[in-house]
């Protein structure tokens, strides 16, 4: 698969929205191993753990320090860039935080996602287009059903519902600005990539669960769990990732075609609740102890979610590569290296990617 990419991205110009992120970090190495010119726009790293600074970011790309709501600055970093692929990672992605920041939330998501479309109606060549969403923008019935891409948008929080509001905006784009009719005369292609609960390495987020599991672990302390019966389709980063990646590089043959969205998850085997992935990362690490924590204050987050991946696996020949237990031990794998060996976690990376691409 790695000479497949490698053909469609070498020499290319990708813009990359939130490359200093957990996600955004991934898809920066991987498009580098490919031989891609990038250009990233993001917020700066919270800390000098960060994914972006162990797998040393600035060195590997035009690194833009800027926020989605900066529309002028995001529009001459695109302009100035022209790329041949964007793909707009940049989001506020935590439920719990949209809580204490709704209005933020929308504007980061949907206005942000609405700055990087007028950016690229203004680039003067042709250009694919994959903007990441979410899982969450399906109006959650909390049924067995897995959602297929044309069900009902919807949300409950501020985050799920900020990203269905950005679905709502590239919907209108691709209608008012990127008619695949017109497709000849702008010659820009819009693909929507939706996946979540995403896990791997270097992810260090608040209120996440793997994050805050290895942040117990590694101070041996009880690991403290809000919603241990939540099921979700759990899969490890690099899946989508290269979901992203196949998308785009079938949009670049049949741009009309493949201007569409994409649902990127786990087989339905692999969509677990809490507390089992809890108990593998724990068998993982070697030790560990669970404590529920009850409370009646918490806010609301979805109880059961699956996506209905078939769409994926027939168009773009993309499925699932790894199974839960390989996940979380992968997972696992990186923070227990990380923990032991910190200057050599950019190659131990590189390592996992292409174990997983090859």
């Amino acid at each position: 698969m790695f000479k497949q990419l490698e053909t469609i991205y070498k020499g290319k110009k990708v813009f990359l929205t939130g490359h200093t992120g957990f996600k955004g970090s991934w898809m920066l190495k991987i498009l580098k191993m490919l031989g891609a010119e990038i250009t990233g726009y993001a917020l700066a790293p919270e800390n000098d753990f960060d994914l972006f600074h162990l797998i040393e970011g600035n060195s590997i790309c035009n690194s833009i320090i800027g926020d989605l709501r900066d529309k002028a600055k995001l529009t001459k970093a695109i302009t100035d860039c022209q790329p041949d692929f964007v793909f707009h990672l940049a989001a506020q992605p935590l439920v719990r935080l949209s809580y204490d920041i709704p209005s933020e939330t929308f504007e980061v998501n949907a206005i942000g996602t609405a700055n990087v479309l007028d950016g690229v109606r203004l680039i003067e060549k042709a250009c694919q287009v994959v903007l990441i969403t979410t899982d969450k923008v399906y109006h959650n019935n909390e049924w067995v059903y897995p959602y297929r891409e044309g069900d009902r948008l919807g949300g409950y929080d501020p985050y799920s519902a900020s990203k269905a509001c950005a679905e709502l905006v590239i919907d209108s784009y691709r209608n008012s600005f990127f008619n695949t009719a017109d497709y000849a005369s702008h010659k820009k292609s819009i693909a929507v990539g939706r996946a979540g609960n995403v896990i791997g390495g270097g992810d260090w987020a608040k209120d996440r669960l793997i994050p805050d599991i290895v942040r117990f672990l590694s101070k041996e302390q009880k690991i403290i769990i809000r919603n241990p019966n939540s099921v979700r389709p759990w899969q490890h980063v690099l899946e989508p990732l290269v979901g992203y990646l196949l998308l785009g590089s079938r949009m670049v043959s049949e741009p009309v075609t493949f201007a569409d969205a994409y649902n990127f998850g786990p087989g339905l085997s692999d969509a677990l609740p809490v507390h089992e992935m809890v108990d593998l990362a724990i068998k993982n690490w070697g030790k560990g102890e669970v404590e529920i924590f009850n409370s009646d204050k918490q806010p609301h987050e979805a109880g059961l979610l699956k996506l209905d991946i078939s769409k994926a696996m027939a168009n773009l020949n993309w499925k699932p590569k790894y199974q839960a237990t390989e996940t979380i031990k992968k997972t696992i794998d990186w923070y227990k290296f990380y923990f032991s060996n910190r200057n050599e976690i950019n190659q131990f990376t590189e390592t996992q990617i292409i174990e997983f691409v090859n």
